[in-house]
């Protein structure tokens, strides 16, 4: 459950990172591809900018550890942990 736990918490922390910035349209509802298609699509957003990338990535990374939490937590698990979080650092810095 603990797992459960840290992975919402990096989901909500990326959410609020990214929505610490006043969007023309919408917030980024969630980490979704769909969401944050529709969060580009609606602000207009540079699909290749740097934060949507970043934005991908911890996407990516937390769906990786979605299908893992339910194994015993191995060293891709606990990698992947420490890389979301270098990632939402990352984000905190491009939102400025």
């Amino acid at each position: 459950m603990n797992e459960f736990n840290n992975r919402i918490a990096a989901q909500r922390q990326v959410l609020q990172l990214v929505n610490r910035r006043k969007w023309e349209k919408e917030e980024l509802l969630g980490l979704s591809s769909k969401a944050i298609e529709r969060w580009i699509s609606v602000n207009r957003i540079d699909p290749e900018s740097r934060l949507v990338e970043l934005v991908k990535t911890a996407s990516a990374k937390l769906f990786f550890l979605a299908n893992k939490s339910q194994e015993q937590i191995s060293e891709d698990y606990k990698m992947i942990s420490k890389e979301i979080a270098v990632i939402s650092q990352t984000i905190e810095q491009e939102i400025g």
